[in-house]
């Protein structure tokens, strides 16, 4: 899958490609990391997102605050969960990637002003 450049998912409010792709992503904001309040895409640990419309597949880079964290083993089957339940989705798959390594710098205007950043 190709990844994100950094301008993209560094701007969640860039226009979406497609109607599916939007509900994807509101999807996602819909998770939550489980140990920050802020849900994981404008915190920034969707460095990929692939969406197939016609066949309803999406393809999910994705990373954690902590090469350690505690839930990196059960995580991504959770987002998966939540972007299957979008009307239109019919196959997910999440791949967890440590590269490049998360920051601060990753999260969206919005999250950081939610966790009083700016």
């Amino acid at each position: 899958m190709n990844a994100f450049d950094e301008t993209e998912q560094a701007d969640p409010a860039q226009p979406a490609n497609s109607a599916l792709r939007s509900r994807v992503i509101e999807a996602l904001r819909g998770v939550f990391d489980p140990e920050i309040p802020v849900n994981i895409y404008d915190l920034g640990l969707v460095y990929g997102l692939d969406v197939d419309d016609t066949a309803g597949k999406v393809a999910i880079d994705m990373t954690l605050t902590a090469p350690g964290c505690p839930v990196a083993q059960t995580f991504p089957a959770t987002v998966e969960d939540a972007v299957f339940s979008v009307a239109g989705v019919n196959d997910v798959h999440v791949e967890l990637v440590w590269e490049p390594p998360w920051s601060l710098e990753r999260m969206s205007e919005a999250a950081r002003l939610q966790l009083g950043m700016l």
